[in-house]
């Protein structure tokens, strides 16, 4: 007999199913990822349609199917996705946030609370427009890492635990080491780029927010490479990702023009939909 059951989750992606149906993968609250098919939201008459869209937080009410459940009902708990989607920068940051939680978590129907508050936190942050969303994109992907075991040390030697701070960083390494077990190939970030990725981290925000365009820049080289070594692939998003700040334009500059129509993904699934 199906059995009913009711959660809240954030869309991470959608696909096309048949002619009116869509598969939506959700992280959710109590159930972990989940994949549940949405039937007739594709249709112009359909209710409730644009609530499962990429970024919403929504409340869902499905039935266990045989291979996939069904939602029945869905009510939008935060409609995140309207003011992420008018913003390039945002939008192509949250894309990086949601298809980094889809790759973590990847059992589905195992609870994880904690990327679940994560990813709750990042989406709202890129939604109120209030903070850098490359800041908010680095800062999930460390805190991330973090419950999965791979945040970088920032302060101790990652190989002999010799006391920092050091000066060398590697990423296959775990982050920065001592001199003794500096490997060949290794990087010298700046004092402030440390600084940054230790603020990130812990959720120090004074000393985030006022750091210093290159320091930004090289952090989040750094973040990218190390998250995408233990994820063992190339994650789809980071490449478009915008890191352009929206309050240190460059002296004389003129403002960047956003991208050509035909380099954004669409919105309504490309963008957040994983292969």
């Amino acid at each position: 007999m199906p059995q009913l059951y009711r959660d809240t989750g954030i869309v991470l992606r959608v696909q096309k199913l048949g002619e009116a149906d869509r598969i939506v993968t959700m992280l959710t609250r109590g159930h972990g990822k989940i994949r549940v098919v949405a039937k007739g939201v594709r249709r112009t008459r359909s209710r409730w349609g644009a609530r499962l869209e990429p970024f919403n937080h929504v409340d869902v009410q499905c039935y266990t199917g045989r291979t996939l459940d069904v939602v029945t009902q869905a009510q939008t708990v935060d409609a995140f996705a309207p003011a992420i989607v008018a913003d390039w920068s945002a939008y192509s940051c949250g894309c990086a946030i949601l298809e980094t939680a889809d790759r973590l978590v990847s059992e589905e129907g195992e609870p994880s609370l904690r990327v679940y508050l994560l990813l709750l936190g990042a989406t709202r942050a890129l939604a109120d427009g209030a903070r850098e969303p490359a800041l908010v994109l680095d800062a999930f992907l460390l805190r991330a890492m973090s419950h999965a075991g791979w945040a970088p040390s920032l302060v101790e030697c990652a190989r002999c635990a010799a006391p920092g701070p050091h000066r060398a960083f590697t990423v296959a390494g775990g982050g920065m080491v001592c001199p003794r077990c500096r490997p060949p190939g290794s990087v010298t970030p700046a004092p402030e780029t440390v600084a940054l990725l230790s603020a990130l981290l812990h959720g120090d925000w004074d000393t985030a927010d006022g750091s210093a365009t290159p320091s930004r820049r090289e952090a989040s080289g750094l973040v990218a490479a190390h998250l995408q070594w233990h994820l063992e692939r190339q994650l789809r998003s980071l490449p478009l990702v915008d890191r352009r700040s929206r309050n240190r334009p460059a002296a004389g500059a003129d403002p960047a023009p956003g991208p050509a129509p035909d380099t954004v993904p669409d919105r309504g699934s490309g963008g957040a939909t994983a292969p």
